[in-house]
C-alpha cells in the first residue's frame, strides 16, 4: 500500500463534475484522480476544513458510530473494476468495512488516519504531474485540463490479485 493524502477536490468542465484528487506523499508523487458525486464531494471538503456542524452530517454521524465501538486505524483504496474504485476502512483488529473511496476517504480525514492506496490501482489509474515552485497555479489548471480528456478505458485493464 501507498500513503497518500488528499489535495483537494477539482469541478471538471464541461459538466463540472467533482473529482478528489489524491497523491502520493513519498516516491513517485503520483496523482490519483477519483470521480465523486457533488454531496460527496461536499462531505470531503468540509472533512478536510474540519467543519463542525450543528447537527452532524452523515461522515461525522458514521465517524461518531465508529467510535462508539471502536476506531479506524487507515482507509484503503483496493480495487479498480470496470472503471469503479474500491476501498476499506480498516477498523481495530483488522476489521474491514467496505465503503465509496469517497466517504471513507471523508472519514479517514476525519479520524486523522493514514490514507493509502494499492500499488496495482496507482499503476492503472494514476498520473504523473510535476508542480513547479514558480507556476504552481498554471500547473494546476493544465493538470485539470489533461483530466477532461480521461476515460476509464485510459486506464487500461483492471489490477489482478
Amino acid at each position: 500500500m501507498v500513503p497518500v493524502r488528499v489535495h483537494g477536490v477539482a469541478l471538471l468542465p464541461p459538466d463540472e463534475t467533482p473529482v478528489m484528487l489524491l497523491r502520493e506523499i513519498t516516491g513517485e508523487r503520483r496523482w490519483l484522480p477519483i470521480a465523486i458525486g457533488a454531496p460527496e464531494a461536499t462531505a470531503l471538503v468540509a472533512a478536510c476544513q474540519q467543519v463542525v456542524h450543528s447537527r452532524p452530517d452523515t461522515i461525522e454521524l458514521i465517524g461518531q458510530v465508529i467510535e462508539v465501538f471502536g476506531h479506524v486505524e487507515r482507509v484503503e483504496v483496493t480495487a479498480l473494476d470496470s472503471g469503479v474504485f474500491f476501498s476499506d476502512l480498516v477498523l481495530g483488529d483488522g476489521v474491514r468495512v467496505s465503503a465509496r473511496p469517497s466517504d471513507a476517504v471523508a472519514i479517514g480525514v476525519r479520524a486523522g488516519v493514514p490514507l493509502e492506496v494499492d500499488e496495482a490501482v496507482l499503476a492503472v489509474a494514476s498520473t504523473t504531474f510535476e508542480l513547479a515552485d514558480d507556476d504552481v497555479e498554471q500547473q494546476i489548471a493544465d493538470f485539470r485540463v489533461e483530466l477532461d480528456y480521461v476515460s476509464p478505458e485510459d486506464f487500461g485493464d483492471p489490477p489482478t490479485g
